[in-house]
């Protein structure tokens, strides 16, 4: 039986990832923070499944004993601060998770099981700036946030280590990928929930940023499917991970009201457009200028191509069922929430 150990198992991609193990057989370890009361997150529903280990990506003494605990065979490093608009407020403690703490995990297994696989989250934020369109592994990077930077370290070492000690270590780099379990400060997931109470008429209209921002959106089912693939791999490597598709926050919006029955449409620009119930002619959706960003990152795609070739992997749901399910599922929450059943 395998072993694997996932870093971040409580977030969204760590919950499906070691659904996917368990179902192939793994014994599954997960490392958790220590709070003052226990939360698992997304992974609730998996104790007494997974063995659950408590440590931190910045102490590294914590992830040797983990190492040593769980024995993995295949590590999963999803452990990061992942919201780009928290990495402006905290930019040092983004570093030391999403940069640092993927050295200290490397140096864990290098000291305890250096014959051990490691697969390192990486992102298409790293991209930032396109130099390319579409983006693939050789399209040169040009981050334009402080966790696009620091996941960018990660990624670099990683490759470091992979060449200069020999070890089975691949960079997934990941396009944007959401699910019915995406935090609710997403913006996939602010707009779903957010749609569900409107539609309930528990709120009267939704605030976004950049309405016009594109990118490439997929399943998180099928991203951490390509995650299990890369440590199957006959050779360590490092794959773009998307869909070959563009969509912008607008035909998000357009897809997720939709499904709701109400049919939006788009007038102004900039910071004065607005959606607006073709029916009712109600402005459902503004535009708020303190959700831009500092540095606005305007056009993501990834060409998937190496990993279809070399994997074999391919994305099953597309983008207009991905925001579907996230609506449906967000719906029978706030009606749960709101005693609506």
């Amino acid at each position: 039986m395998k072993r694997a150990l996932i870093t971040g198992i409580t977030g969204q991609d760590g919950s499906y990832l070691a659904e996917l193990l368990l179902e192939k057989g793994y014994e599954v370890y997960g490392i958790v923070r220590r709070k003052s009361v226990a939360d698992y997150g997304n992974s609730n529903h998996l104790v007494g499944k997974v063995t659950f280990i408590y440590a931190d990506m910045t102490d590294p003494i914590s992830l040797i004993s983990a190492m040593k605990i769980s024995q993995a065979d295949e590590v999963y490093n999803l452990a990061a601060q992942s919201f780009v608009a928290t990495s402006w407020e905290q930019p040092i403690a983004t570093a030391n998770i999403d940069a640092v703490g993927v050295t200290n995990m490397l140096e864990a297994i290098r000291t305890v099981k250096p014959e051990a696989k490691f697969y390192q989250a990486s992102t298409s934020e790293m991209f930032g700036l396109v130099q390319a369109v579409p983006q693939c592994e050789t399209t040169p990077f040009y981050p334009r946030s402080p966790y696009g930077v620091a996941k960018l370290y990660g990624h670099w070492i990683t490759k470091n280590y992979r060449e200069s000690y020999g070890m089975f270590a691949c960079s997934g780099i990941l396009f944007n990928h959401e699910s019915e379990r995406r935090g609710i400060e997403f913006v996939t997931r602010k707009i779903t929930n957010t749609a569900a109470k409107i539609s309930l008429g528990l709120e009267d209209h939704l605030e976004l940023g950049n309405l016009s921002s594109k990118r490439d959106w997929g399943h998180s089912k099928d991203y951490v499917r390509a995650m299990w693939l890369m440590l199957q791999a006959d050779k360590p490597d490092d794959y773009v991970v998307a869909t070959n598709e563009t969509r912008t926050v607008r035909e998000f919006c357009e897809i997720a009201f939709k499904e709701l029955g109400i049919e939006l449409e788009f007038k102004g620009e900039g910071v004065d457009e607005i959606g607006v119930d073709k029916k009712t002619g109600k402005t459902l959706v503004k535009v708020n200028p303190k959700f831009f960003r500092p540095a606005e990152v305007d056009l993501l795609i990834g060409n998937p191509e190496k990993a279809e070739t070399v994997l074999g992997w391919k994305r099953e749901i597309d983008f207009a069922e991905l925001v579907k399910r996230m609506v449906r599922n967000d719906l029978e929450i706030v009606k749960k929430e709101n005693g609506l059943n």
